[in-house]
């Protein structure tokens, strides 16, 4: 497929503008010296894309001009697709108006509120931040004060901040024994924590789905054990909310946490999150401090209004779904037809493939994705992919082609 707009397949892999850069980079930029590369370099040189020029819909063009179909979208935020015109429409009018009047705040405070009052089940209160760190860190502090313990019993990942970040470097060790980390599909090791330490535990922190799908009745079991103990349910819902449903994942499964936390696909991409949960734990707030001069955006509230109200009143959960769905089933035949030792996994809005466990597992994922990043696919080799309402039936036939070429070469 050529692309007016940018380097054709045949082209890519040339990131002349992209090394140079990175050459910067390396002298400078701490986040780039730390995380290396996406994929594992080839000759010394990288293999996938770090510096994009611009955006629009399901699409990315890298600094040397490269198209992708994008199916990382920032790790899931942009759920309408990229530079949404209307979203940015409402953003810009309040941006022209003014950014930071901490500590005043502007109508869209109140009007988000109450929509996420009205679409969140079990949402008595909201409190507005900037990121899933902050917010789940916030529910936290929230979960301490209502019970009076410390101990967070915790599941999947929820931030960078200390109590929850997966790397322990520079983390006190009195901080880190009072959080405590299980697998959510292993109820027996929760039940053993909480049999252990259950009087000590403020909440259990968890993703109520993560790569694989889940049911109802296992996080009904959670909320029961949680309680069953005096402890708090916190959903996590950076990933599963307004993907798996307007409402989230309490209103996709029926189970409602005491407290849940949102950011990502809240706003398309802007940097907003929110608290959510019952009234009588947002007593609490009063006695604590949860406070930054850039919590209040008004450009931020207008991007979440905007993309909560179309999640909500439109069909574009229903496309999403749809395109999601189109991606599993076609992935999952071109397994099996290959032959590939992969399954595929995850719920349409956020569908995966991994490699099944063995000696060679590590090499096949590096060189799959290599392959389809060369072919002009974003696929995260690591993390759930992610589907936004911006993805065309023809978006999913290029993914499906390139996945196809890639796995027919390992």
């Amino acid at each position: 497929m050529s692309d007016q707009d940018g380097a054709g397949p045949a082209e890519r892999g040339r990131f002349q503008r992209t090394d140079e850069l990175t050459e910067r980079a390396l002298v400078v930029d701490a986040r780039a010296i730390a995380r290396g590369d996406i994929l594992p370099l080839a000759a010394g040189r990288t293999t996938f894309p770090r510096y994009i020029d611009r955006a629009a819909g399901a699409h990315l063009w890298d600094v040397d001009g490269n198209r992708y179909v994008d199916f990382l979208l920032g790790y899931g935020p942009v759920i309408l697709g990229h530079a949404d015109p209307g979203i940015a429409a409402a953003a810009n009018a309040e941006l022209e108006r003014g950014v930071c009047f901490a500590p005043l705040w502007s109508p869209r405070q109140v009007e988000l509120a109450e929509l996420l009052v009205d679409t969140i089940p079990g949402a008595e209160r909201v409190l507005l931040l900037k990121t899933g760190s902050d917010a789940t860190t916030a529910a936290v502090r929230l979960a301490r004060i209502h019970t009076g313990r410390s101990v967070v019993v915790r599941s999947g990942y929820n931030g960078w901040h200390d109590w929850s970040v997966e790397q322990r470097a520079g983390v006190p060790d009195g901080v880190r024994r009072e959080t405590i980390e299980f697998e959510s599909s292993d109820i027996e090791s929760l039940r053993s924590i909480l049999a252990d330490r259950g009087s000590e535990v403020a909440c259990i922190v968890m993703m109520p789905c993560e790569d694989d799908v889940t049911s109802a009745e296992h996080l009904q079991l959670v909320r029961d054990l949680a309680h069953s103990v005096g402890a708090l349910l916190v959903f996590d819902e950076m990933r599963s909310g307004f993907r798996l449903s307007s409402g989230g994942a309490q209103q996709f499964f029926a189970v409602r946490a005491d407290l849940a936390t949102f950011s990502k696909a809240m706003a398309n991409g802007y940097t907003i999150s929110a608290v959510t949960g019952s009234a009588e734990v947002f007593d609490g707030l009063g006695s604590t401090k949860v406070s930054s001069s850039f919590h209040v955006n008004p450009g931020d509230m207008a991007a979440a209004i905007g993309t909560i109200t179309r999640l909500r009143d439109t069909d574009a959960l229903e496309r999403i779904w749809g395109m999601g769905r189109m991606f599993l089933d076609g992935l999952e035949q071109i397994v099996g037809e290959l032959g590939i030792p992969a399954e595929v996994v995850g719920y349409p809005p956020m569908p995966f493939m991994r490699f099944l466990p063995s000696d060679s597992a590590a090499d096949l994922s590096a060189r799959f994705h290599r392959g389809v990043v060369e072919r002009g696919v974003l696929l995260h080799p690591d993390h759930q992919w992610f589907i936004s309402a911006a993805h065309t039936p023809f978006d999913i036939e290029e993914a499906l082609s390139v996945c196809r070429a890639s796995l027919a070469r390992l």
